[in-house]
């Protein structure tokens, strides 16, 4: 067959696809909808002929950028509001992956990860870039500072878009050509997310994290929790306290840290819980900066009051993260958690019932620590904390719950030596054979000894500093055995 032949052939078929078109538009689309629908006809025909072109002779971003804008311009026209995205994205030849920070209500990890991957992606053509410098580091931490990147993995383009939809939900968009789908979500998706979470991981920083009042909640979990930079300084090495008991506590933790294969075998929930107790100042706040320190876990400072119901808390459950400890410090204050389940007089029932209609009651604490919901999320910590043991329910803090108990009590000895160690520089001094005895007689609290060993004055020396704590265990002691006289008096 002659070339002229072909393209007779081609010529007609183009013809006939024209007419069909035609007759179409004529005879059913006209009649119903009028000429304004037939213009309409011939804009997308228009419309799609431009993106054609746009393909051929632009670059891809810049492409994407305008089918976008042409999008955007007839999703306005009241009958392409529900059609004209889909119908431009079947004849576009990308694809796009959104990864949202927050998903079905809780955190996306692998959002955190891309925003991380994106933000280290410098070199000498970006234009903007933010800097900041850590607490403790003379190096500034240099970040990229676009909402679009272009990336290159295995001579394959992929373009991100960092997009904020709405007031609070925050977006990574990607968009890769199709011919290129194996690629991008096979081995360039799990390069990203596994190389942003090994950058968080060498500049990782502990948070301390409060809840928010429920009034001020969205509808996300970000809206649950607010954060700052946790910089205390505390270590277990700093810790005024039995260095036995020390190890014992160090030991458990970094069992606990290494034992995910253990939990799956047992079929428990990687959680597990320490019941801080003992009189105010002897070191519970202190340990429980200690214990993050040590395993590098954010804290979620977890305050009950501000709760208006069991409900509430699951969600704030969800909202906290892995690698995590989860506080309730002065539990005994937080909320009446006991005797709820021994009431007998009814009107005293109801009483209690009305009471707390709205707020968090003990059971709905109980399935917070060790229910189904509990199992929502792995590697957390709870600790609980109380000035007055006795006070609580013992199905609150009974094993299992509550894995270990401890007791921080008063300073003695081997306690005194580490604060010696800490405030003056001391392993021994004369004095200390003094000290020790009172020490053992009567109970001051590590705050207290801490107190009076810091030097309050440029002038005061190690035995200046060490006389005056003698002379405060002293007249703690003779105040002591003035009350027990004035009790024996009273008696009689």
């Amino acid at each position: 067959m002659s070339e002229t032949k072909v393209q007779n052939l081609l010529l007609e078929k183009k013809k006939s696809k024209r007419n069909l078109i035609e007759i179409f538009m004529g005879s059913i689309v006209k009649p119903m909808f009028g000429d304004n629908l037939a213009t309409i006809g011939t804009n997308i025909g228009g419309l799609l002929f431009l993106i054609e072109t746009l393909r051929r002779y632009f670059p891809r971003q810049l492409t994407i950028t305008i089918q976008e804008i042409l999008v955007s311009i007839f999703q306005r026209l009241p009958f392409f509001k529900k059609c004209s995205e889909k119908t431009l994205a079947f004849f576009s030849p990308y694809a796009q992956i959104r990864f949202s920070e927050i998903e079905e209500y809780r955190y996306n990890y692998a959002y955190s990860a891309i925003k991380t991957y994106l933000g280290a992606q410098v070199n000498s053509q970006v234009k903007n870039l933010k800097a900041s410098q850590m607490k403790g580091r003379k190096s500034l931490d240099v970040k990229r500072d676009d909402d679009k990147v272009e990336d290159e993995y295995e001579g394959v383009k992929i373009w991100w878009e960092v997009l904020k939809l709405g007031s609070d939900v925050n977006v990574c968009k990607l968009t890769f050509h199709r011919s290129n789908w194996e690629i991008v979500t096979g081995s360039y998706l799990k390069y990203v997310v596994e190389e942003g979470k090994s950058i968080e991981e060498r500049k990782k920083r502990i948070k301390l994290h409060m809840n928010n009042p429920s009034a001020n909640w969205e509808m996300l979990t970000i809206n649950l929790w607010s954060n700052i930079d946790f910089e205390h300084p505390a270590t277990f090495e700093t810790m005024a306290m039995d260095p036995k008991k020390k190890e014992e506590i160090i030991n458990d933790l970094l069992a606990f840290r290494d034992g995910e294969e253990y939990y799956k075998k047992i079929g428990k929930a990687w959680k597990r819980g320490y019941l801080l107790h003992g009189p105010p100042g002897t070191g519970k706040s202190t340990m429980i900066a200690a214990m993050a320190n040590l395993m590098s876990y954010s804290i979620f400072d977890l305050e009950l009051t501000s709760i208006g119901n069991n409900w509430e808390l699951k969600r704030l459950l969800l909202g906290t993260s892995s690698k995590s400890i989860i506080v309730i410090e002065d539990i005994d204050c937080s909320l009446d958690l006991t005797g709820e389940r021994g009431v007998k007089d009814e009107s005293s029932a109801e009483k209690k019932k009305e009471k707390k209609k709205n707020a968090v009651t003990l059971s709905g604490l109980l399935n917070f620590i060790d229910g189904l919901w509990s199992a929502c999320g792995q590697e957390r910590i709870l600790v609980f904390t109380t000035n007055h043991l006795g006070k609580l329910d013992q199905a609150l803090i009974r094993r299992g719950r509550m894995d270990m108990h401890i007791e921080l009590s008063y300073c003695r000895f081997e306690a005194f030596k580490i604060l010696a160690k800490n405030y003056l520089n001391l392993d021994s001094h004369i004095l200390f054979g003094k000290i020790e005895c009172l020490l053992e007689e009567m109970n001051m609290t590590p705050a207290d000894v801490a107190e009076n060993l810091m030097v309050k004055d440029g002038e005061s020396d190690v035995d200046g500093t060490l006389k005056g704590l003698i002379r405060a265990l002293e007249q703690m002691k003779l105040n002591q055995n003035s009350n027990e006289q004035q009790k024996d008096v009273n008696q009689v």
